[in-house]
C-alpha cells in the first residue's frame, strides 16, 4: 500500500495550572479556542471543535497521522502558552497543568462528543472540572490513583 490514511478521532480535555480561571474573559478564550484549533491544523490534523471554560479545554481532534497524542497536546500547551503571553501581557503568568486525558471517539459519536464540547458553559453550570474528568476516567476505564490525577 503506497499510502498511508487514518481517521483517529481522539477527545483532548487539559486545564490550566491549578485551574486557574486564566480563560475567563469569554473574548480571550475564544481567542484561544481559535489559535488551538489552528495548531491542530497546521500540524496535519483536523480540530472539529475546539471549547472549554475559564480553567480548562476540550478538543475533538483527527489526529495527524505523523504524530502522537503526547507530541500533538506538547506542541498544543507549548504553543499557545507563548502566543497568550505576547498577545495578552497580563497573563503572564498563564501556564496549562501538566497531564492531560484523551480519549478515542469512534465516528459514530463524533457528533454527540462536539455537543457535549460546544455545551461547556452550560455543563459546568452543573459540574465541576473534577466531576466531569473523573466520570471520563470511569467511562473509559483508565485506572488512576486520586493522588497523582491533580496538580
Amino acid at each position: 500500500m503506497p499510502q498511508s490514511l487514518t481517521n483517529l478521532m481522539v477527545h483532548l480535555v487539559f486545564s490550566t495550572l491549578d485551574r486557574h480561571p486564566f480563560l475567563s474573559d469569554g473574548g480571550i478564550r475564544e481567542e484561544m479556542h481559535r489559535y488551538l484549533g489552528g495548531i491542530v491544523n497546521e500540524k496535519g490534523g483536523r480540530a472539529l471543535c475546539v471549547g472549554g471554560v475559564a480553567d480548562h479545554v476540550h478538543l475533538l481532534v483527527v489526529m495527524p497521522k505523523t504524530s502522537t497524542v503526547a507530541d500533538l497536546v506538547r506542541d498544543l500547551k507549548r504553543a499557545s502558552s507563548i502566543w497568550i503571553k505576547g498577545r495578552f501581557p497580563a497573563l503572564v503568568g498563564f501556564a496549562w497543568q501538566g497531564g492531560y486525558g484523551a480519549f478515542s471517539v469512534g465516528q459514530k459519536e463524533s457528533e454527540v462528543v462536539m455537543a457535549y464540547i460546544q455545551g461547556q458553559e452550560e455543563h459546568h453550570k452543573k459540574r465541576s472540572f473534577q466531576e466531569e474528568y473523573r466520570a471520563f476516567l470511569v467511562k473509559y476505564g483508565i485506572a488512576h490513583d486520586e493522588r497523582y490525577v491533580w496538580e
